[in-house]
C-alpha cells in the first residue's frame, strides 16, 4: 500500500534575486535579453499577452505547478505571494479547463503581484481584462478548473518548454516571455547594455539606407559561398 501523498507542497523561503538585478531588466526587449543569453530563455511562441497593450511585466517567479484540470496549487501561490512576484503556472500545457479567472486574478493583482503567465488557458476575458493584472497564457476558454488536486508553489517547474526555478526573473512584452536564471541575472543586465548600445548601432544604418549587415559579403570573401 502507498501512502497518501501530502495535495500540496509549499516552498516559501528559497532565494531571491538582488532588486538591482530585477530592475536592471525592467523595460527591456525580451529579444534583447535572449541576445544576451545566446538566443535562449523565451517560452513556447504560443503563450501571449491576453491584452497586447497591457504586456509588460518584470519581476522574481514564484513557480506553481498544477494537476490537470485543477488550479488548487494557485491558491497557494496567492497566499504566499510577495509584491513584485511574477506568478508563472505550469499546468503540462492541458488545455481542457482555465487555471484562472478574474476573481483568482483581481486576488493577486490585490496582493501586488506583477503579473501572471501560465502555459494553460485562461477564462473570464472580459473580467481580465478589466482587472488589469498582466496575463500571458496560450488562450481563453469557459471551462473551470476544480480546486482539490495536487500541486506545488516554490519548486522548479517547466513552463512552455523552459526550466524555471523560483526566484528566477520573469521579463515580458508583446513579443512573449523570457526567463532569466537567477543565477546570471547580474551578467545579462551587464550583457544588456552592450546589446542595446549594438542594437541602435544597426537602427541608425538602417535608417540612413543600409542594405545589408555585411554578413553575406564577408561570406563571399571568406570562398563560403558557391554561386551556381
Amino acid at each position: 500500500m502507498i501512502k497518501e501523498k501530502n495535495l500540496l507542497t509549499v516552498r516559501r523561503g528559497f532565494d531571491r534575486p538582488e532588486p538591482g538585478d530585477v530592475t536592471g531588466l525592467a523595460g527591456a526587449m525580451t529579444g534583447n535579453i535572449v541576445d544576451c543569453m545566446g538566443g535562449r530563455g523565451g517560452l513556447d511562441y504560443r503563450i501571449k499577452p491576453l491584452d497586447p497593450s497591457n504586456a509588460a511585466i518584470c519581476g522574481v517567479a514564484l513557480t506553481a505547478h498544477v494537476s490537470p484540470g485543477d488550479n488548487a496549487a494557485l491558491h497557494a501561490a496567492l497566499d504566499a505571494a510577495r509584491p513584485g512576484d511574477v506568478v508563472i503556472c505550469a499546468s503540462d500545457g492541458f488545455l481542457e479547463t482555465a487555471v484562472i479567472g478574474d476573481l483568482l486574478a483581481g486576488m493577486m493583482k490585490n496582493k501586488g503581484v506583477a503579473g501572471f503567465v501560465t502555459d494553460g488557458l485562461v477564462r473570464d476575458i472580459t473580467g481580465l481584462l478589466a482587472v488589469g493584472l498582466p496575463v500571458f497564457s496560450r488562450g481563453v476558454t469557459p471551462n473551470s478548473p476544480t480546486g482539490t488536486g495536487t500541486g506545488t508553489v516554490g519548486l522548479p517547474i517547466v513552463c512552455g518548454g523552459v526550466a524555471v526555478a523560483p526566484g528566477d526573473i520573469v521579463v515580458t512584452d508583446q513579443d512573449g516571455v523570457v526567463v532569466v536564471p537567477q543565477a546570471i541575472a547580474a551578467q545579462v543586465t551587464e550583457t544588456l547594455a552592450e546589446v542595446r548600445s549594438l542594437e541602435q548601432e544597426t537602427e541608425a544604418k538602417v535608417k540612413a539606407g543600409a542594405t545589408g549587415f555585411g554578413k553575406f559579403e564577408a561570406m563571399v570573401a571568406a570562398g563560403r559561398v558557391q554561386e551556381i
